[in-house]
């Protein structure tokens, strides 16, 4: 769909991009010649996919553990960017997710989530837009957001609160910055399976009832998502700001948020839940030691 030289000497730095959509999206952008920048709280899952970009494309991948939802460490990490040169692109990938009856739901727990996907968006956002400001630099940003900004969802309230506000933040500052030559956009994404995510959302592994909720009848396609995130990047569509384009399969158009299915679980289906939520963190530690 793109020329390989399509974002050639362009920087960007995705937030959680040692994983997941994170990863898929900067493995597109090297693979069209960006030089990337990734963070993220597992230095070892940076560490490799920073190797296999740089012997995959060629491409300057640098790495660095980053938690977003210290705002001083976020602009000193910004800033030290910054002295190398300007970031062409921001990719406000980084967040958190769990399935909860809210009324089961912890202060704590609420958050952990509205710490890292609410205010940590923020801060690198602020972070990175007020530089591009000062040296009168083109910028383009990026959040991932779900199509719950729209419809709403239960079960995930922490979430579906946080990236409504990033939703208003996309259009906000799109107004505000137009003038100084930056873009802001977003995408919804349905589902699109990813490791982390999956194990976590998609309960038991069994995502019949989900593909029943899809007019087109599957899951996303990482290619899919690749290709619009790389489109939104790119020169050529700078006319385009202030958007969230959802990519669902014309999912949330059918009604309901994406986890209205789970009305019919009962409090020991939710104990269930929790106890494999716990074993998918164990797995998760284990694997960082």
């Amino acid at each position: 769909m793109f020329k390989k030289d399509l974002l050639k000497n362009k920087r960007i730095l995705i937030t959680g991009g040692g994983t997941g959509l994170g990863k898929e999206m900067a493995s597109h952008y090297a693979e069209h010649g960006a030089d990337l920048y990734i963070c993220g709280r597992r230095l070892n899952v940076l560490e490799e996919t920073a190797f296999e970009l740089k012997e995959k494309y060629g491409v300057s991948v640098k790495y660095e553990t980053l938690d977003i939802r210290a705002s001083k460490d976020v602009d000193d990490y910004i800033e030290r960017i910054f002295q190398e040169g300007p970031l062409d692109g921001l990719v406000n990938n980084a967040a958190g997710n769990f399935i909860s009856p809210t009324k089961d739901l912890s202060h704590k727990g609420f958050d952990a989530i509205a710490n890292i996907v609410f205010h940590g968006t923020f801060y690198i956002t602020h972070s990175v837009g007020k530089r591009w400001i000062d040296l009168k630099h083109k910028g383009s940003i990026i959040s991932i957001l779900a199509t719950w900004v729209w419809t709403g969802s239960p079960y995930v309230v922490p979430s579906a609160m946080s990236k409504s506000g990033l939703n208003a933040m996309t259009q906000s500052l799109a107004a505000e910055w137009g003038k100084y030559n930056i873009k802001v956009n977003a995408i919804a994404p349905g589902p699109f399976p990813t490791k982390g995510a999956w194990e976590r959302l998609n309960l038991g592994g069994n995502d019949e009832s989900s593909m029943a909720s899809i007019p087109l009848g599957r899951t996303g396609e990482m290619i899919e998502l690749q290709n619009l995130a790389t489109f939104l990047m790119a020169d050529g569509c700078d006319y385009l700001t202030g958007q969230t384009i959802g990519i669902d399969g014309a999912q949330y158009l059918t009604g309901g948020g994406t986890f209205s299915n789970l009305d019919k679980l009962s409090d020991e289906d939710w104990d269930q839940i929790r106890a494999m939520i716990r074993s998918s963190n164990n797995k998760d530690k284990a694997n960082r030691s």
